[in-house]
């Protein structure tokens, strides 16, 4: 009979030790990850979400003068598809663990090539010649306590962001620059030898954003609308040039062409923009 029982119990263990292998629970320091283009370069970050739960976080869990993966698990990485600069230094394109050596005023950004590391380095196996870059930044505080470490891109411009790392009351910034100019410029001069309405209307576009010759900017953009014909995003963009050079009265003609336009097809955004404008630049007239 015991030898019976014997089968059947082992039996009834596997089956519960398999339901249990089942289960999932939520993760201590759940995986995070962020993609967003600055310029016309994408950055990536991958990386694992502690949070407080009550601790004092620097100086206390996460120590003054020592490297932190900056997360938590495997080390942070940040991923570029382009050369970029971190604090005014340049770094190649490529994926790169995120080191840090948090101190009460000022912390020490590592950007390390060597990616496989679960958490840091030790010293034996750290690489002076795997630092692509090392920089300080200073601390900042923040009003509102953090309660789960995060990391933004934010402050997002046609040639920056500032990446920046948030947790307790303490927040790091580490500013980014991009390349986007010389590409934009690069591209506009190679299209211009044969352009088409759309290549006329982008160029028109980022002079105006990047304030370059407006001269220029409207040369472009009637380009576009002599070629594709009236559209009232462009017309948008032709007033605000115009308002530019100063030459208001002709920028409210063709804002209010564009609302007539923007009308008859159901949008609502641009009429409420152009009107702002136009309230805007009588004033200047």
């Amino acid at each position: 009979m015991k030898n019976k029982i014997l089968p059947i119990s082992i039996a009834l263990w596997v089956g519960i030790s398999s339901l249990f292998g089942q289960i999932k629970v939520p993760q201590p320091s759940p995986l995070g990850t962020i993609s967003q283009t600055v310029g016309l370069t994408k950055v990536e970050v991958e990386y694992s979400r502690p949070s407080a739960k009550g601790r004092k976080i620097f100086g206390g869990l996460v120590p003054y003068g020592e490297m932190w993966r900056t997360g938590a698990n495997a080390s942070t990485k940040v991923t570029f598809s382009d050369e970029v600069m971190v604090n005014y230094v340049n770094l190649p394109k490529g994926t790169y663990a995120l080191y840090t050596i948090p101190g009460e005023k000022e912390w020490t950004v590592i950007f390390y090539k060597n990616t496989s590391f679960w958490g840091v380095p030790d010293a034996k196996s750290f690489k002076e010649e795997d630092v692509a870059a090392r920089f300080k930044v200073p601390v900042k505080t923040t009003a509102d306590k953090v309660e789960t470490f995060t990391i933004n891109i934010g402050n997002l411009t046609n040639s920056s962001a500032d990446l920046e790392l948030l947790w307790e009351n303490t927040r790091i910034v580490i500013p980014i620059q991009v390349d986007t100019d010389s590409k934009v410029m690069a591209d506009i001069k190679s299209t211009m030898a044969g352009p088409k309405a759309n290549d006329y209307y982008a160029a028109a576009r980022y002079y105006y954003e990047e304030n370059k010759d407006m001269a220029q900017a409207l040369e472009w953009v009637d380009k576009n609308l002599e070629m594709a014909g009236e559209k009232f995003w462009v017309l948008r963009l032709k007033a605000n040039i115009l308002a530019r050079l100063g030459r208001y009265q002709e920028a409210i003609a063709v804002a209010n062409r564009s609302t007539e336009l923007a009308k008859a097809e159901g949008n609502t955004d641009y009429p409420r923009m152009n009107e702002e404008s136009i309230a805007e630049w009588k004033k200047k007239l």
